[in-house]
């Protein structure tokens, strides 16, 4: 029998990689009679350049800008013969860069994702996937852009200030120094998100609660989204304010549609065919997949939902170990999850949980091995 481990990271206390090899760890303590291959998946989140460097690639490190524009080191990746790069945009502009009393979404800029993709652009990339989750920033993408080369002035011709807040000030783009090496560039926007640029359910009233905006901030960085790609429309002719997904990631997807040969794809659909997920079905009895959480949200096009369907159109069962478990049973069977475990085997803290989330792990596949035995029995 194959067994096919196919799990995300779970947040805050194990990679995709680590939960995968947890997994495996205790099938295999469990003497259960199985071929077990791990395969790290990730959707455009967090863990996604390692699950597309699983197959095979090479990793760069460069110094790039922070959030808050201090110097750090931050990789991205090469794969197809370093005719396609990878970018997670969290390794340069990520939540987790910043201390809780860091966050805020007027002054964070996404400039050190602009200077990732321009170091792969000088690499020669034909292509480049972008994976946008766990962003620090509303900025439209604004800052990205200002590293490919735009500039955005205000009404005496200075440059803006960096960040949400500094788009009250724009008065006028200037795409020239835009190298034109970008029109031959693909880029891949890997997200599951849906949501569009402004409106209740744009990217400054979903998202920036999550990247530390109070309720004021809200309404300034709808406010400022909205003057800033209206002002996009007027001078360029093209409107992406109520573009869907163009709110991922504090809007920095409605930034590169405006600028950049750019188009949206699921990002777990992307992982799984990088890595050839529908081959490894082939002879496979069951997939094992996981993250730190299942909700409702599972079922917008997160990863485990992802290898769910795909695994349920080939015949082949999907199980859930996760970290916490918050959706109705009947809901996940429809996904394709025929069972889903939580790896908190009795009341504890999160952090306790977190910090023993790799034994807590092990062992709920431990224990999954035993009852796949009797089944085999």
């Amino acid at each position: 029998m194959k067994i096919l481990v196919a799990a995300g990271a779970f947040k805050q206390s194990l990679t995709a990689a680590e939960a995968c090899a947890a997994i495996a760890r205790g099938l295999e303590e469990s003497k259960l009679r199985a071929a077990i291959e791990q395969m790290p998946i990730a959707d455009g989140g967090n863990g996604t350049l390692d699950a597309f460097l699983a197959g095979g690639g090479e990793r760069i490190a460069i110094q790039v800008l922070d959030p808050l524009l201090r110097p750090i080191l931050a990789e991205y990746g090469l794969i197809d013969a370093g005719h396609t790069a990878v970018i997670e945009m969290a390794l340069a502009s990520g939540l987790e860069l910043l201390q809780p009393a860091e966050l805020n979404p007027l002054i964070a800029t996404t400039y050190g994702t602009g200077q990732l993709m321009a170091d792969a652009l000088g690499r020669g990339v034909e292509r480049i996937i972008i994976g946008l989750g766990g962003s620090a920033t509303v900025d439209g993408g604004m800052g990205c852009l200002c590293a490919l080369g735009l500039k955005l002035l205000d009404a005496s011709g200075n440059e803006i200030q960096v960040g949400g807040g500094g788009l009250a000030a724009l008065a006028a783009i200037d795409a020239g120094g835009l190298d034109p090496r970008w029109r031959d560039v693909e880029i891949v926007i890997a997200s599951d998100v849906e949501n569009p640029t402004l409106g209740k359910r744009g990217a400054a009233r979903v998202f920036g609660p999550q990247k530390g905006a109070d309720p004021a901030m809200v309404e300034l960085l709808e406010r400022n989204l909205g003057h800033c790609f209206t002002l996009v429309f007027e001078q360029r002719g093209v409107d992406v304010r109520a573009a869907v997904g163009g709110g991922a990631a504090g809007a920095f997807a409605a930034g590169l549609m405006a600028f950049l040969n750019c188009r949206l794809e699921s990002g777990i659909d992307l992982v799984l065919a990088q890595n050839r997920f529908g081959e490894k079905l082939a002879d496979c009895a069951l997939v094992i997949t996981g993250e730190g959480q299942i909700d409702a949200q599972t079922l917008d096009g997160k990863g485990p939902l992802g290898v769910a369907k795909l695994a349920a159109a080939r015949g082949v069962p999907t199980i859930a170990i996760v970290g916490g478990l918050n959706i109705d049973d009947g809901a996940l069977r429809e996904a394709g999850v025929q069972a889903a475990f939580s790896i908190v085997d009795k009341p504890m803290p999160l952090e306790d949980a977190l910090a023993n989330a790799q034994d807590l792990t092990r062992l709920a596949a431990l224990r999954l091995g035993y009852v796949l035995q009797i089944g085999l029995s």
